[in-house]
């Protein structure tokens, strides 16, 4: 199990989020050189919700950013 510390900020979080994220798409890019057909096109499919939401996380942080 895995637990998070009460006091952690929220920005800490969405970089952690952000950090994991970049990691499985990474992960998945690799992975899918092994694959063929369907069994292709399904972690093609993963690896872009993956991207589509390190895109959000990455959004949020710039906004942190912002004034």
């Amino acid at each position: 199990m895995v637990f998070i510390a009460p006091e952690v900020d929220n920005r800490t979080l969405l970089e952690y989020a952000s950090e994991s994220l970049a990691s499985a798409n990474v992960m998945a890019s690799d992975f899918v050189r092994f694959l063929e057909g369907s069994q292709c096109n399904t972690l093609l499919g993963i690896q872009q919700s993956i991207m589509l939401g390190e895109l959000a996380v990455n959004r949020v942080l710039d906004n942190f950013d912002s004034p």
